[in-house]
């Protein structure tokens, strides 16, 4: 009975992928984003899904406020809290954007040198989950340049992007 309904669900699952694929090949962009090693037809979907018409938003900012991605200080009078995700958007999307992530820093190779250098830099290193937020927060910067401006990703412009310390001068 319980291989039945596994069988049976497994059915239903590739039905709605296939439906999934369907409608997502009518959109034009995102061809170019699922050419992005490791992002796939469930991240561009639930992406799109959950943010609607992208044009919509004046900046990639807007869109990591709308996940939840934003930062904010926990702080009163002279304490300074740590500062933290503010989870106040959209939790399907926040989900979305970290499951989709982790399989992107595993094989694409810009996106694990950006994670590496997250958390091994020697100022301010993040944990691993941080540095998975701040991933999520590229990805929708990445996404967001390509469905509006209708660019090709460009892994090399993707790496310039990180500011890394100048080697100190010898005196």
């Amino acid at each position: 009975m319980l291989l039945e309904d596994y069988e049976c669900k497994s059915n239903q699952y590739n039905e709605v992928m296939e439906l999934i694929e369907e409608l997502c090949s009518e959109i034009p962009e995102v061809k170019e984003l699922l050419e992005i090693k490791g992002v796939g037809l469930a991240t561009v979907s639930g992406f799109l899904a959950e943010v609607g018409d992208i044009r919509r938003f004046k900046s990639p900012k807007q869109i990591q406020k709308l996940a939840g991605l934003a930062l904010r200080e926990n702080s009163s009078g002279k304490h300074k809290g740590q500062t933290r995700i503010s989870k106040r958007g959209r939790g399907g999307l926040r989900a979305t954007l970290f499951q989709g992530v982790m399989p992107l820093v595993s094989r694409n190779a810009e996106f694990r040198e950006i994670h590496r250098y997250y958390t091994t830099r020697s100022e301010n290193p993040l944990r691993k989950k941080q540095s998975l937020i701040a991933i999520s927060c590229k990805l929708i910067r990445v996404f967001y340049a390509i469905l509006t401006k209708g660019i090709k990703y460009d892994g090399t412009k993707l790496m310039s992007d990180i500011k890394r310390p100048s080697e100190p001068l010898a005196a």
